[in-house]
């Protein structure tokens, strides 16, 4: 048995994938990059191995507080790659925090006449959220600061990476967890979307809200208690998040922290009793804050099959 899209979902518009002699820029949109040129420049070597150009936000090394810059100098870099009609995609530096600062100061007429891949993961997920509903896809992948873990460790990462930025065939399978939970359906069809559970609960009640309806909701999250990842699950489920949605797929959900009053339960079983039991919910999903963190297009109809050993993630054309 298929569950499939809804006939009122429309397909996300796809940014031209990239070729050799493209330009890309990289820019610091969120957390401060203090201490870490060479890794900038590190990433900006690894791209142009790829037969990528590659320019840096003018602003990228600025430093104010907590973030690479003021609001306005960071909104310049992003706002100057968002127009340039000669780059064709925006790789996030790093994340940390501070995208959600800038969102409402950027104007995406521009972009959404002549889109382009906006990348990164955890706190860019506030601009995945963003972009989707403007209807437009984006790339959940590694940034620039990825390339601070050793390079054995990051290989399905990179691969995945590149495999999503040239339009190459996506798909993954992984070994199914004993607390995956299934229903009778073999084959579940939709747009996969989501993010950072942080970022996803800071959005509610804004226009960057998510319609999970007909949809496969990934989550991923790290450094939180467990009592703050119930919160925040607690407030998406009473936004409607798990409502009709068609699944759930869970990354990695890393550093957990201990409180000195025990939960209760795995992190596992936490998640389990958020989501309503006809709900099915997926383990392990190899993406997050992990040196294994596999692209994902979000935005895109993916086709999840899932079997007893394993399920699979195959992202349609």
């Amino acid at each position: 048995m298929i569950l499939s899209l809804t006939n009122a979902q429309e397909k996300r518009i796809t940014p031209p994938y990239l070729q050799k002699g493209d330009t890309i820029a990289i820019v610091a949109p969120a957390g401060i990059l203090r201490g870490r040129k060479a890794t900038i420049l590190k990433a900006k070597k690894f791209a142009e191995n790829w037969g990528l150009k590659v320019v840096l936000g003018k602003n990228i090394y600025k430093q104010n507080n907590h973030f690479a810059g003021t609001d306005a100098e960071r909104c310049q870099d992003f706002q100057d790659a968002l127009d340039n009609p000669n780059i064709k995609a925006i790789w996030s530096a790093r994340g940390g925090y501070g995208s959600v600062r800038i969102l409402d100061l950027l104007n995406f007429d521009v972009f959404k006449k002549h889109p382009k891949w906006v990348i990164g993961y955890s706190d860019i997920t506030a601009f995945h959220n963003h972009i989707h509903n403007l209807g437009i896809e984006t790339i959940h992948g590694m940034m620039a600061t990825s390339l601070e873990e050793k390079p054995e460790k990051i290989i399905e990462t990179v691969a995945s990476f590149k495999k999503a930025l040239f339009g190459e065939e996506l798909s993954y399978k992984v070994t199914s967890s004993k607390y995956n939970r299934t229903n009778s359906l073999n084959i579940i069809e939709g747009e996969i979307i989501g993010g950072n559970l942080a970022i996803l609960s800071s959005m509610l009640g804004s226009s960057s809200q998510l319609s999970t309806n007909g949809k496969i909701l990934f989550i991923e999250e790290i450094g939180e208690y467990k009592y703050s990842i119930d919160r925040m699950l607690q407030s998406l489920k009473r936004a409607g998040y798990f409502t009709k949605v068609n699944a759930v797929i869970i990354g990695n959900m890393s550093s957990v922290k201990k409180n000195s009053t025990k939960w209760g339960s795995s992190i596992e079983q936490l998640i389990l009793d958020v989501v309503p039991e006809e709900i099915p919910v997926l383990f392990d999903f190899p993406a997050g804050h992990e040196a294994d963190n596999r692209a994902l297009i979000f935005g895109r109809n993916v086709s999840l099959n899932i079997g007893e050993a394993e399920y699979s993630l195959k992202f349609k054309e």
